[in-house]
């Protein structure tokens, strides 16, 4: 943690399925209690992916400094410690402002991140890139020899996980470690030190699947399919972000695959199983988490900040 990060400043966490009113929420605090938000959201992060990700426009934002949203192209590269040097970025503005800080998103695997810190990874030149390159292209000779080198890393690994097959590959031939050597000599450094509180938004299904239905809805009305044509035509459909949901499906359509009727209906569905897979997460992998409907909880964070004067 640098220095300057010491100042204190006020920081809480709202998290939550997705649609369930969580940035509407933090904007409307942030405005009461002087505060700036950092989104936590995997496609707000990128330029031009508007509708699809519904991140709050910028009238919506009535004023708050946002961070995390329009920082990438579709096509540049993406890795969690963008989330860490955006927090550092939050964390020191508002401290020089005298401010406060919300952070708030769906994709709550980048607060666990900044909270249980991440270790830095090598730096790769040309000749170990190279090199992993030619490994990955017998990913199982590559897997096997791993696992003869380091079984107690990769035996948490499996064979057809070619992500971290390739960054264990990459750790290997750029420090010249044993991953799970590496990574005890490089323990992970938590951005975020200090334990904070984290507001969760308890939804029931019907209600939640019902908001998921209206913001579709609202997506289509507002040009969900024009964007992700021109997104196509742009970026084409390889970067990762291209494989979202509510892009992968209007790429159906456009392809004919789905009618509009099935399109609408198939985000609907995977929306509504990404909240359930988003609230499962958010129950397992965090303690102490304070959780209300959304009408309780902003008087629960209000009572607790004026608590704390």
């Amino acid at each position: 943690m640098i220095a300057s990060m010491n100042r204190s400043i006020r920081q809480f966490a709202i998290i939550g399925p997705t649609a369930s009113g969580k940035s509407n929420l933090a904007i409307k605090i942030a405005k009461k209690i002087n505060a700036h938000i950092l989104s936590l959201d995997s496609l707000s992060l990128y330029k031009e992916i508007d509708i699809v990700s519904a991140k709050p426009t910028l009238s919506e934002r009535d004023g708050i400094i946002h961070y995390g949203i329009d920082q990438l192209r579709p096509d540049e590269p993406f890795n969690v410690t963008i989330f860490e040097k955006l927090y550092r970025k939050a964390y020191l503005q508002a401290a020089e402002e005298g401010k406060n800080l919300i952070i708030v998103g769906g994709t709550s695997f980048y607060l666990k991140v900044l909270i249980d810190g991440i270790s830095s990874l090598p730096a790769l030149n040309e000749s170990t890139m190279q090199k992993v390159k030619k490994s990955m292209a017998d990913r199982d000779a590559a897997y096997q020899m791993l696992y003869e080198l380091d079984p107690p890393y990769m035996q948490s690994i499996a064979p057809n996980d070619s992500y971290r097959v390739e960054k264990a590959l990459e750790i290997y031939y750029a420090s010249g470690e044993l991953p799970s050597h590496y990574f005890r000599d490089n323990p992970p450094l938590p951005a975020i030190s200090e334990h904070i509180p984290l507001y969760h938004i308890l939804t029931e299904r019907a209600p939640l699947r019902s908001r998921i239905a209206e913001r579709t809805t609202r997506m289509l009305q507002s040009g969900l399919i024009d964007e992700v044509a021109y997104l196509e035509q742009k970026y084409t459909r390889s970067p990762n972000c291209m494989k979202a949901i509510g892009i992968k499906e209007t790429l159906n359509y456009l392809d004919g695959v789905y009618d509009k009727q099935k399109m609408e209906e198939k985000i609907i569905i995977n929306t509504a199983r990404l909240a359930k897979r988003q609230v499962t997460f958010n129950k397992s992998q965090f303690e102490s988490l304070i959780s209300s409907d959304i009408e309780n909880l902003e008087k629960r964070i209000m009572g607790d900040l004026q608590r704390e004067q």
